[in-house]
């Protein structure tokens, strides 16, 4: 099984199960996001995490193995016309530039990590309309001179 027939698998049985991804996640003792990403194809998983997964939707081995299979964080497509994803396209180019101006004079030249990396989702309640508030924190890697 590859990580496309996977996704469409965890994907089918989560709708089946009606289970949330803090469900799945619990079960793989991770944070939702991870556990969904790794879902998603974009990220593994080691062999309890996977086979704990696997089970809680109910689904086969082939599932759990190809959960364990490193992903090729590739992205094939054109910038996506979802919505949701296609707003972080449009303020990564409205605000890109000015992310990397505020990382470079806070922390000099360098990088911020998507390995050493962690995200959390969440509601935020507001009288004119709940909010999405989004945490993402990676570790800066500065670059080296040698």
């Amino acid at each position: 099984m590859n990580k496309a027939e996977m996704k469409e698998a965890i994907l089918a049985a989560k709708l089946e199960r009606n289970l949330k991804w803090s469900d799945i996640a619990a079960a793989a003792g991770l944070s939702s996001e991870y556990t969904c990403s790794a879902c998603l194809g974009m990220n593994h998983l080691e062999k309890e995490q996977a086979d704990a997964v696997a089970k809680t939707l109910g689904l086969a081995g082939d599932v759990s193995a190809a959960l364990q299979r490193f992903p090729h964080k590739t992205w094939a497509q054109p910038i996506p016309t979802d919505p949701v994803i296609y707003r972080w396209y449009e303020m990564l180019h409205v605000y890109g530039d000015t992310i990397k101006e505020m990382i470079h004079e806070k922390f000099g030249d360098g990088i911020m990590s998507a390995i050493d990396f962690t995200m959390d989702v969440d509601r935020e309640a507001d009288p004119k309309g709940d909010r999405v508030r989004v945490i993402i924190s990676g570790k800066f890697l500065p670059y080296k001179s040698w």
